[in-house]
């Protein structure tokens, strides 16, 4: 069954979604370099936030399928079709990461660790997004809507809607750093669990039903 749907799987993917989005992310990890002076290692944290935000809104897409409807009655599961675009994608975004990271001067680079597990809850946030979205109604590239959702998120929540002892987005020397990077755990847990919830298929699809006439 999963090497039957390979090569369809591989052909419906958002390549030019992802490799847009790949190559944003990759400048502005490597804008550092760019700027002349020793680089600011407040800068390069930032930049390296945007990177994983702007790849997180690639994989927004990953779940868009023109022929949703179409698909429907094939015996594979959604939870299998999932599963195999995401698998399909991870090592070519894991190796992206690293790149981004080797991309931030040496002499400012953020801890890899605590910014992967940062890169990671997005990534995990924009899948569970586009996995409810792909649940819950009959969009079948509803990739747009989710990546503007995570986009607002991502400019509201983090410096408007979270009081200062819940930050998320501290600076490496802040004494709250492992604290921040804490809740990042918790957001990547329960984006994984909503995503895997939302991958299988309800067993009844709800519509709405017209009132009966008298």
């Amino acid at each position: 069954m999963i090497r039957a749907l390979l090569r369809p799987v591989w052909r419906t993917l958002p390549r030019t979604a992802l490799a847009a989005c790949g190559g944003l992310g990759l400048l502005l990890a490597g804008t550092p370099r760019l700027l002349s002076g020793e680089p600011d290692p407040w800068l390069c944290v930032n930049l390296l936030r945007g990177a994983a935000l702007v790849l997180g809104v690639g994989l927004a897409f990953l779940l868009d399928d023109p022929a949703r409807h179409t698909t429907a009655p094939v015996p594979a599961r959604r939870s299998l079709r999932t599963g195999l675009r995401i698998a399909l994608v991870a090592p070519g975004a894991a190796l992206w990461w690293t790149v981004a990271l080797l991309l931030v001067p040496e002499q400012a680079r953020p801890p890899a660790g605590a910014l992967t597990l940062e890169a990671a809850a997005i990534a995990a946030t924009a899948l569970a997004a586009a996995s409810a979205a792909v649940r819950f109604t009959d969009r079948a590239e509803p990739g747009t809507a989710v990546a503007t959702g995570l986009l607002l998120t991502a400019m509201t929540v983090p410096t408007l809607l979270l009081p200062e002892r819940w930050a998320l987005l501290v600076a490496v020397n802040d004494p709250h750093w492992d604290d921040a990077h804490e809740r990042w755990a918790a957001i990547l847990v329960v984006a994984a669990l909503l995503c895997a919830v939302c991958c299988t298929e309800p067993a009844r699809t709800w519509r709405p039903t017209a009132p009966a006439r008298r």
